[in-house]
């Protein structure tokens, strides 16, 4: 069995025993340096990290192969990748790239097929001069956003 196969089958383990917990990415890079990106349902701490790298380290052998190990949490720069990330970010304000056109608003729902966001603007009123303040909504769908990132308000 290749070492991806081991970390692979090991992952798979370790994120069964934590359900909270999900994988966003598994890169092995040359000179077997393994780096694996996990996050959670209500977020990952140290423990989880050390929990993923402990169940991982432990069963394999660097008398066969060595290896280096890290295991991190998604970063909020990093962007929206799983749709299980969605869920956990309902309530936060979001700035989704579409293959049509970009949003920003705040994330108001987030189901299996589709987020909705809910934004105010200003535009210009129907009858006479000046502006009014409307709330827009907009769906949607997983397979139309190319990127979708937090974005951070102090």
């Amino acid at each position: 069995m290749s070492l991806r196969d081991k970390v692979r089958s090991l992952l798979e383990e370790a994120l069964q025993e934590k359900p909270s917990l999900f994988l966003i990415e598994s890169k092995i890079h040359s000179g077997n340096c393994i780096e694996i990106i996990i996050d959670g349902d209500e977020g990952v701490t140290v423990e989880d990290c050390i929990a993923i790298s402990r169940a991982i380290e432990h069963n394999l052998d660097r008398e066969e192969e060595d290896f280096s190990l890290q295991v991190m949490s998604a970063g909020v720069s990093e962007g929206l990748t799983h749709v299980r990330q969605y869920a956990k970010n309902v309530g936060r304000k979001l700035k989704v790239k579409s293959k049509e056109e970009v949003f920003e608003g705040d994330l108001i729902s987030a189901n299996e097929t589709e987020i909705i966001l809910r934004w105010k603007s200003r535009e210009p009123k129907p009858v006479g001069k000046g502006k009014v303040t409307v709330t827009k909504e907009v769906s949607v769908a997983y397979d139309n956003i190319v990127e979708a990132k937090v974005i951070i308000t102090f």
